[in-house]
């Protein structure tokens, strides 16, 4: 009787769900890289006023379009060099991962948890809510999201908050959409009606039934909005509808750089990369998520 007790409890341990979730998602050797240089992006980001050699703000009027260290011009001093004002481009690097990681969770929860509400009403009150919310859901995604995000920051006006804001509006119908579609499709399982039958209410079966058995497809595109998000913000940024300067965001300093590509392309060579890079692991890192949680690539892996 023990051996078998010992056997379940080992057969438990080693199909528990986190490193189930684990062991999937670890399969992916992208998916690993992605998360590995995405941690090393976030504590460059809170710990930017530790690192930083210099205020992002100061400016070295002696240093003016200083290249960076290794070149023969180049100083220990301003290790990735200056800007056209003799700001430090590192220094406004690190605390420009701050802002860009902020505005695009910031962005991500504003767009899910709205989406999430109005998904599971279209899903419960098709006929009633439904039509309507689907509509407006269409309407929006009839424009392209970057003209979107523009009419919105244009109405709200230029800034931090209101790109926020534009970003997040622009991504809700995706989450109406995914969110309705996923609850369709729970409603009609047996321990849905089980729930019925036992009394439950709307509120109950819509947030503690349905919305459970939703989040894998909702972690993954919250996942993969967040690297939309920040590519947003850079393109609102270089238009100057973002953040405006002197803020050290990857999209303003792509802005502010964009008359110095033939003379000090580091200037723009390095916001650039960040940008690159940062929507690059956050991506890998989604495609590891869906194919740890979504049990029909479990069974192709």
């Amino acid at each position: 009787m023990s051996a078998v007790l010992a056997t379940t409890a080992d057969v438990s341990a080693t199909t528990s769900p986190l490193k189930d979730f684990w062991r999937s998602f670890a399969m992916n050797r992208g998916a690993v890289v992605g998360l590995v240089f995405f941690v090393l992006i976030m504590l460059c980001a809170v710990f930017a006023g530790v690192l930083a050699p210099h205020d992002p703000v100061e400016q070295f009027r002696d240093a003016l379009l200083t290249p960076p260290a290794w070149s023969d011009a180049g100083s220990t001093r301003f290790l990735l060099g200056t800007d056209d004002i003799g700001r430090d481009v590192l220094s406004r690097l690190l605390y420009g991962a701050r802002l860009s990681l902020m505005i695009g969770f910031v962005a991500v929860l504003l767009s899910m948890l709205p989406g999430i509400a109005l998904g599971l009403l279209a899903a419960f009150f098709p006929q009633r809510l439904g039509v309507a919310i689907l509509r407006l859901m269409d309407i929006m995604l009839a424009l392209p999201s970057l003209l979107l995000a523009i009419a919105v920051v244009a109405v709200l006006g230029p800034g931090l908050i209101n790109t926020m804001l534009a970003i997040a509006i622009v991504a809700v119908p995706g989450y109406v959409r995914l969110v309705r579609a996923s609850a369709m499709t729970e409603l009609t399982r047996d321990y849905v009606v089980a729930s019925r039958l036992a009394g439950a209410g709307t509120f109950r079966l819509m947030f503690n039934t349905v919305l459970p058995n939703c989040m894998a497809p909702v972690i993954v595109t919250a996942t993969l909005g967040f690297s939309d998000a920040i590519l947003t913000a850079a393109a609102l940024g270089f238009l100057g509808l973002g953040a405006q300067p002197p803020t050290p965001e990857w999209g303003t300093m792509l802005a502010s750089a964009r008359d110095y590509i033939e003379r000090a392309n580091w200037v723009v060579t390095f916001p650039g990369v960040a940008i690159l890079t940062t929507v690059l692991a956050i991506n890998l890192m989604g495609d590891g998520l869906r194919d740890a949680l979504d049990p029909g690539m479990k069974k192709l892996a």
